[in-house]
């Protein structure tokens, strides 16, 4: 027990932690803000006078056309609100957004259910494969770009639609990932 008069040596530690870290909040702040500020999420990491994109329809080497259309459209939503970018047409947009669909392989067997007492089930797995780019239309440099991108994704026996599905959003992701990543 401390005398009369005499403080222990932790009294008093908790409020000026407390103020130290206030003061660090307080001089961060500003630093952190500049960078967010500076790096906002608008464009991504692309440049900034990339405003606008147009996302042309992919070319298809596969056997699969509904997949040109699905694949399209899902990178030209992810691109736009992802990326803070608006909508132009070809002629008028800042950035393209061009690629061709090299292989769609709907068929691999991943898992097979072999209970006697239920129905066999069947797990597939599919594989979509891509050559894509982003170019600038200013410059006429490519911002990003990726030969032979690959996405999976499984489905049950009765329809690669939910598989599809999983292995293009995997592909806008990796997409959008690649733009914001030219810091």
């Amino acid at each position: 027990m401390p005398r009369s008069g005499r403080t222990s040596p932790r009294a008093g530690t908790g409020r000026s932690r407390a103020a130290r870290t206030l003061l660090a909040c307080a001089l961060a702040a500003p630093v952190l803000g500049g960078c967010l500020w500076k790096y906002g999420f608008a464009g991504g990491g692309l440049p900034s006078h990339v405003k606008t994109v147009a996302v042309l329809p992919l070319e298809n080497q596969t056997a699969a056309p509904e997949l040109t259309r699905e694949l399209t459209d899902a990178l030209r939503t992810g691109i736009e609100s992802r990326l803070g970018l608006r909508a132009a047409s070809e002629d008028k947009a800042d950035a393209l957004v061009r690629g061709t669909i090299v292989r769609y392989e709907p068929d691999a067997p991943v898992a097979y259910s072999a209970d006697p007492t239920r129905s066999t089930q069947v797990r597939r797995r599919l594989q979509i494969v891509i050559d894509i780019e982003i170019v600038d239309q200013v410059s006429g440099k490519v911002l990003w770009g990726k030969k032979g991108l690959m996405a999976e994704g499984e489905y049950s026996d009765r329809s690669d639609t939910g598989g599809r599905r999983q292995a293009i959003e995997k592909i806008v992701q990796e997409v959008v990932d690649g733009a914001q990543s030219q810091w």
